[in-house]
């Protein structure tokens, strides 16, 4: 595969190739970034391409799921990196809007995602939901691909894509594609590139501490106790705070009660340490 991939900046670019495609009879896949782009999300761009004939990549840090006092300004951005990378993963094109092209001048409609949105990082991250469920509702009606894959990482995200595309009939299967670890288990990220030296090795310990927590609730521990024990765990390996360590049912996100858990588990946490605001999950 070449490295030189091609480059459409417009929505009327992007849907004339989409066309073309529909016409040779091709199936588009589409895999949603904001670039800084690691092996997970390549992993992401493979799996689109052995569901889809074609494979389109968006890079696009999306101003509107950014809060105050967030990293907007200074999140890792890289174009030429990414798009040389998302060529030997099997990329075909890359859609790489301005913030004017995706919300003209006088644009005033927002999508809310009620329900699966409002725990987690929808009270950690006011309003961070509602950006997302705006922006990927205009990249699936501007790429109307077939299939999108979204990591699992982002699991509380992926729950609330599979709601809005549900809930508004939007033609588009959605497709999870699994964490990519490294070698001690931290969940691969953007941000991961914002870790000390020093920071780095406490980083690891939020997998295993998700993975002896999920052992203790599969052996019947009362959800409370091994949450509580989930939060101290961090602590003591050097995290500076948590924001949560929940188990939940892993469609709906609903709360489990504070006994031994019933049925399907997922376990979210987000902890932070330095500058740098870590999620992980896991479940069945």
């Amino acid at each position: 595969m070449s490295e030189t991939l091609p480059i459409v900046r417009t929505v009327a670019e992007l849907r004339a190739q989409v066309a073309a495609w529909r016409r040779a009879g091709l199936h588009v896949g589409f895999v949603p970034t904001m670039g800084a782009l690691h092996e997970g999300h390549l992993s992401l761009v493979r799996l689109a391409g052995a569901k889809a004939d074609r494979v389109v990549a968006s890079i696009f840090v999306n101003p509107t799921q950014f809060g105050p006092g967030e990293d907007f300004t200074t999140y890792p951005r890289d174009e030429p990196a990414d798009a040389a990378m998302l060529a030997r993963a099997g990329c075909d094109l890359l859609y790489a809007p301005s913030v004017a092209e995706m919300y003209p001048e006088g644009a005033a409609t927002t999508v809310t995602v009620t329900g699966v949105s409002e725990p987690l990082d929808g009270l950690a991250r006011p309003g961070h939901f509602a950006g997302v469920a705006a922006v990927v509702t205009k990249l699936l009606n501007q790429c109307a691909p077939d299939l999108a894959v979204f990591g699992e990482k982002d699991f509380q995200q992926l729950q609330v894509i599979r709601r809005l595309v549900r809930d508004l009939d939007i033609p588009v299967g959605i497709v999870g594609g699994p964490i990519v670890r490294a070698g001690d288990g931290l969940a691969l990220s953007s941000r991961n590139a914002y870790l000390s030296d020093d920071e780095r090795p406490v980083a690891g310990s939020l997998n295993r501490v998700l993975a002896e927590s999920l052992q203790r609730l599969r052996a019947r521990t009362p959800v409370k106790s091994v949450e509580d024990w989930a939060i101290e765990a961090l602590l003591s390996a050097g995290f500076h705070s948590v924001d949560y360590v929940e188990a939940r049912t892993p469609e709906t996100l609903a709360r489990l009660g504070p006994g031994p858990a019933e049925g399907p588990i997922r376990l979210l946490a987000a902890a932070r340490l330095g500058k740098t605001r870590l999620i992980d999950n896991m479940g069945d």
